[in-house]
């Protein structure tokens, strides 16, 4: 979709945003905000948002045909290089979408691959998203390579007279997709035996998790002193980052991992893929569950953060809920205590702390809690970390794993 140029590049990349309300039970964004966020991650401008309201999607065009022409007028009005729906697309549907507008169309599934794709650095990054493209476009070669359905065969073709060229092409991602698999189930046993050797050492492992551009990087270079990646963008941060964190609380190090952000609608494929990546999460002995405090949609983020980590098997694990960007509420919405506990599901009561990543506000006492978890239940130096400078107690969660 994009050309990998920057938001302000308006010759190249100028996109309409489509968004369809399906009713009770479906992600929908009126708005669009994060959709067009997500789209200037990739290096798109947008230009105009359509929303639409249905029952079901149209099974040839998603949004029905009138609703098609509208968005192909505005692409008309606006010189749009492409379309970018908010919801998933079937092949069908996007092929049939592409015919009938005249541009390039992709899905939020399309989108979020290629930011990925763009961000990735480490090897295992790369690997991972590879992977999940190729799962992504192996349903997709009858629209991209359409003009290949030629027969071919004879001598120095591969596959045999007969072969359509489709064929040859789904044989080599479906290769591709079997050596990825394989390249990262190494590195998944060569985590493996790094997690065994942090546990042969005791290491406490504490990893950041919530949703994307929360401001976990921030609180990691901020709680480390690293020099992490961070930025006011979605996916800033892809690939895991440790560090070791000297707690004087609980007298002992831990280490802290910095993990990709989560997102609605992550596509399944890529959860899949990055397993290994949010094995970190998995595994660890302490969440810190990153929270955008200023976010109008904070109770929205939050549930699909928890829904992710039941997905890779992290629901039992325990956790502190962080409440990020403190700095930016308005002084009615200002917390009354820097620390309490929230209810999540079940009747699980988990700590909570309002933080300010950005000005330091709130980090010792989010480094209290943290030792709190670290020290041994049985340990006489729990008393110690049990309760915060202003008085305030620190409930004594046991992990829940």
């Amino acid at each position: 979709m994009s050309k990998h140029g920057t938001p302000q590049d308006v010759d190249s990349n100028r996109a309409v945003l489509v968004g369809v309300d399906l009713g009770p039970g479906a992600s929908f964004d009126p708005t669009l905000d994060e959709l067009q966020l997500l789209a200037e991650s990739a290096g798109d401008l947008t230009v105009a948002k359509v929303l639409a309201k249905r029952r079901s999607p149209d099974p040839a065009l998603f949004v029905g045909s009138g609703k098609a022409d509208e968005i192909k007028e505005l692409v008309l009005v606006h010189g749009a290089h492409g379309v970018i729906f908010d919801q998933a697309l079937s092949p069908a549907q996007q092929r049939n979408l592409e015919r009938h507008l005249g541009v390039p169309v992709a899905d939020r599934t399309a989108l979020i691959l290629e930011i990925f794709a763009q961000r990735a650095q480490s090897h295992e990054g790369k690997l991972q998203v590879e992977l999940a493209r190729l799962q992504y476009l192996s349903t997709r070669l009858v629209r991209r390579w359409s003009h290949l359905e030629r027969q071919r065969g004879g001598v120095g073709h591969r596959g045999g007279p007969g072969e359509a060229q489709i064929e040859l092409d789904r044989r080599m991602i479906g290769d591709r997709i079997k050596q990825l698999k394989e390249r990262l189930e190494k590195v998944k046993r060569q985590r493996g035996t790094q997690r065994r050797a942090r546990e042969r050492s005791g290491t406490f492992r504490v990893s950041l998790v919530g949703y994307t551009n929360a401001g976990k990087s921030t609180l990691f270079n901020a709680l480390t002193k690293a020099r992490a990646y961070a930025a006011d963008q979605l996916f800033a941060t892809l690939d895991t980052t440790t560090r070791s964190l000297y707690l004087g609380e609980a007298g002992r190090a831990v280490s802290l991992s910095d993990t990709v952000g989560f997102i609605r609608d992550l596509p399944h494929k890529l959860v899949e893929a990055f397993r290994a990546t949010l094995q970190e999460a998995a595994d660890a002995d302490l969440l810190l569950h990153v929270v955008d405090a200023a976010s109008p949609l904070l109770a929205e983020q939050r549930a699909e953060v928890e829904r992710v980590l039941e997905e890779i098997g992290a629901e039992g694990i325990a956790q502190i809920l962080v409440y990020n960007k403190a700095d930016l509420l308005p002084e009615s919405q200002q917390p009354r205590q820097v620390c309490d506990e929230l209810e999540l599901s079940a009747g699980l009561r988990v700590p909570r702390v309002f933080i300010s990543a950005r000005t330091g506000q709130g980090l010792d006492q989010l480094r209290r809690l943290i030792a709190a978890q670290a020290v041994p239940p049985d340990s006489p130096d729990r008393s110690v970390v049990s309760q915060l400078p202003d008085g305030t107690a620190v409930p004594a969660t046991p992990p829940q794993h």
